[in-house]
């Protein structure tokens, strides 16, 4: 006969996250027009990954309705998002996990990895992802779909709905100066003879003028409510430096019928290479007046990043303004110190930025980013270098910007992905 203790032992139930689009129409009875979120990225190393958990612990602090983690660059980060996912919900956040349409594992169809990926995801009691078709893995610069597997976001949202009903909660992105692929380079002509929507979302960076055109915004929109009326629940955008676009495009939407809530993304600005790098790779909108600032005070780390408070608290404040703004989302880049200072000055928090510890900043390096590509600067061993090639593996071929003792430049290296980093914060 058996041991009655240990037969018929049923595992513990898992207590499944609630979804986001309930919470946020919760804090809009509440006429609570100012909660917050947050996202953070995969660090590379295993200690980054051990920062990373005692900075969330931390930034409890804030509150955040829910938190994102990103999904890296061709499904580089599946294994690690999804375990960095269930520690949010273990640490008593609400997790909202980026997924791609990427495939994700060797010798398995991409739908079926999609699908392996998203069962574990429910299993784990995960309810909210963010539906993406993704960046192109190292070493490609053009995103291609994987054979047999999903071509854009629309896809993924369709067949989350297929498959799996309204278990989970689901977001898409928004762009409000278009989609990077879909942003042009002008002549000199067309510079000249832009309709005054495209001159109000255009980036001119280097004497050259880029911008998505009035057709290309259009298409966007079409495209954006296709992922909505498949299923979305809400939509988050991309990082902005305008506050003037934002408001434009949330008009834009709601004049094409797309009635969801639209989150804002904002983008801390904490180092003054990390955000021309960023702003350059997205072709990002960027006020004169920002340049030249941040341009005055680059070399002072730490006036730039209070300069980062400063600015951004301000764009908070604008953004509220608009009266169709359900909450801020902030892109921390793993760190913590802008993030504070920003809702401090706005009045979300007090005294959140005296909790503040930065000291593992150079622990945040990103697995598999999209934008360590041709071109970009690189910290290395021996220095920082530029990369003049990059294989698909994450190989690269970089030259040292530093002399050697004699005067003479280095020779150019070939590091494996793990011997370098993006050089994105200070």
């Amino acid at each position: 006969m058996s041991d009655p203790a240990s037969s018929n032992t049923a595992a513990p139930a898992v207590v499944c996250d609630p979804k986001i689009i309930d919470l946020i129409k919760a804090e809009k009875e509440k006429e609570n027009d100012c909660w917050t979120s947050l996202e953070f990225f995969p660090p590379r190393s295993e200690a980054g990954v051990t920062n990373l958990t005692k900075r969330m612990e931390r930034m409890k602090v804030i509150n955040p309705l829910f938190t994102d983690v990103t999904w890296g660059a061709g499904g580089s980060t599946a294994d690690l998002s999804t375990t960095i996912a269930k520690t949010m919900r273990e640490t008593g956040y609400v997790a909202n996990l980026h997924m791609t349409c990427t495939n994700m594992s060797d010798g398995i169809d991409p739908v079926t990895s999609i699908k392996n990926a998203l069962d574990e995801a429910r299993d784990a009691g995960i309810r909210n992802i963010v539906a993406l078709r993704g960046d192109p893995p190292h070493g490609e610069e053009v995103w291609t779909t994987s054979e047999g597997g999903f071509s854009c976001a629309l896809d993924l949202v369709k067949f989350m709905r297929k498959t799996y009903g309204d278990e989970f909660g689901v977001s898409v992105s928004g762009y409000p100066e278009g989609h990077p692929v879909a942003i042009t380079q002008l002549t000199d002509e067309e510079a000249l003879n832009m309709s005054p929507a495209e001159k109000g979302r255009c980036s001119v960076r280097d004497g050259i003028t880029c911008v998505c055109k009035d057709a290309d915004y259009k298409k966007e929109l079409i495209y954006l409510k296709e992922k909505v009326d498949a299923g979305s629940d809400f939509i988050m955008t991309q990082m902005f430096f305008d506050t003037t676009v934002y408001g434009t495009f949330v008009k834009d939407c709601r004049d094409f019928g797309i009635t969801c809530p639209i989150i804002p993304g904002l983008m801390c600005i904490n180092a003054y290479k990390g955000f021309m790098n960023m702003t350059k790779f997205c072709k990002t909108r960027v006020p004169e007046s920002l340049f030249a600032k941040l341009e005055e005070i680059k070399d002072d780390d730490a006036t730039v990043k209070a300069f980062g408070v400063t600015f951004g608290a301000q764009m908070c404040k604008d953004i509220i303004a608009y009266n169709d703004t359900p909450g801020l989302h902030f892109y921390t880049l793993n760190l913590e110190k802008v993030v504070y200072g920003i809702l401090d000055a706005i009045g979300v928090t007090k005294s959140a930025s005296v909790k503040t510890d930065e000291s593992d900043a150079k622990s945040m390096v990103a697995v598999g980013s999209a934008w360590a590509r041709v071109g970009d600067i690189v910290s290395t061993s021996d220095g920082e270098g530029t990369v003049t090639e990059m294989q698909p593996d994450g190989t690269a071929t970089i030259v040292l910007n530093n002399l050697d003792s004699a005067g003479e430049k280095k020779p150019s290296l070939k590091l494996g992905v793990t011997e370098y980093s993006k050089v994105m914060t200070s």
